[in-house]
């Protein structure tokens, strides 16, 4: 959508978060559940992987062109000028643990930019990129980081538990889901559960569901798919029952002989009411500020699912919104609390498989 020059965007200011009294409990809390689901899928497999979106669907290495001529609220941080960057890309699945695609959750995609100057953020100083972790929905499940840690400890106890009780659950909460929807409404707990509609993953709009510093100001992110051949995809059903790699399968089908393009977007918070920065639950409206076009990444045809360069990079890269540039700091209790947590996870995952965590410097990394 065009820029509206009518748009006086919140400028940033450190006191635009607010910290709460039991917020250093509850980042514990968060932590210590990734670390018993990450624990408990070592004690299965022998293999240590992520404690949410564990199961990676497809590994892609693509080009991002920034946007020219952007109005001045837009060039900001790793936006400020036009520009190419080589990105990774990973999708994904929710779930700490490994499952058959038709116990259908909601979807992730990692983008990683790679070679982004810029004063860094705590943690990422030896870096050169900028992570933006997206899901397939405009806010978060939970408000906060407290209410986050209650459905964080559910899926700490379903981890391990019996496939086919999932996969029945799964089945109940997509028909249940398919009512709500019809009811004009959408359950956040059912889609998590499993409830998710069994739809193309390349055709989904991705999401940074909380708000992060935009430079001067302050936004959330998006990534959606433009190339017709992917917009073709957006809400095509698929039969996933007898395909428990249908997602990977379907991605790999599409990169064999096909490029895709999608608009990396960005919608500037202009009212704090409306768009608040600790509540990660609330769409903001887009009436009041519309997603604007900054960058457009390019995926062309290529490998999408290779076991080796899998084993290698899917181990070994981590994606957090805390690796990149301070212009684009995370904001809220939700992204405060991803800090230790993701940290922790990719620790845990590096010690325990005995492969260090690497951040690429070129895509000559991607292709080991």
């Amino acid at each position: 959508m065009a820029y509206d020059t009518a748009i006086t965007p919140v400028r940033y200011s450190p006191d635009l978060e607010q910290l709460e009294a039991d917020e250093a409990e509850t980042l514990a809390g968060l932590t210590d559940s990734l670390r018993k689901i990450s624990e408990t899928t070592y004690a299965d497999s022998g293999h240590a992987m992520r404690g949410v979106h564990a199961k990676c669907h497809g590994l892609l290495a693509g080009e991002m062109t920034v946007v020219d001529k952007l109005p001045e609220s837009l060039r900001q941080g790793l936006f400020a000028r036009p520009g190419r960057y080589q990105v990774i890309l990973r999708l994904s699945t929710i779930p700490g643990d490994i499952l058959p695609d038709k116990v259908s959750t909601p979807r992730g995609l990692a983008l990683k930019v790679i070679g982004v100057e810029g004063a860094r953020l705590p943690g990422s100083e030896t870096a050169t990129t900028q992570d933006f972790v997206l899901v397939n929905g405009p806010a978060f499940s939970a408000p906060n980081a407290k209410k986050f840690l209650g459905s964080l400890k559910m899926l700490a106890k379903t981890t391990d538990k019996m496939e086919g009780v999932k996969v029945v659950t799964s089945a109940i909460t997509q028909g249940v889901e398919k009512v709500v929807e019809a009811l004009g409404g959408k359950s956040s707990t059912l889609m998590t559960l499993g409830g998710h509609p069994e739809t193309h993953i390349l055709g989904e709009t991705f999401y940074s569901q909380v708000p992060l510093r935009f430079g001067d100001y302050v936004a959330k992110i998006s990534l959606a798919p433009v190339s017709p051949a992917l917009t073709a995809l957006t809400g095509a059903k698929l039969d996933l029952s007898e395909r428990p790699d249908g997602l990977r399968e379907t991605v790999s089908l599409y990169f064999a002989a096909n490029t895709g393009e999608w608009e990396l977007r960005t919608q500037l918070c202009t009212d704090l009411e409306t768009m608040p920065i600790e509540d990660a639950s609330v769409v903001w409206p887009e009436d009041r500020s519309p997603y604007v076009t900054v960058a457009r990444i390019t995926v062309r045809p290529q490998p999408a699912w290779d076991e080796t360069r899998q084993k290698f990079l899917d181990d070994s890269l981590s994606f957090s919104p805390w690796h990149g540039i301070a212009a684009h700091q995370p904001l809220g209790s939700v992204m405060r609390a991803r800090k230790l947590s993701y940290e922790m996870s990719a620790t845990l995952r590096a010690n325990l498989n005995g492969s260090p965590i690497i951040e690429p410097t070129s895509l000559d990394d991607f292709d080991r």
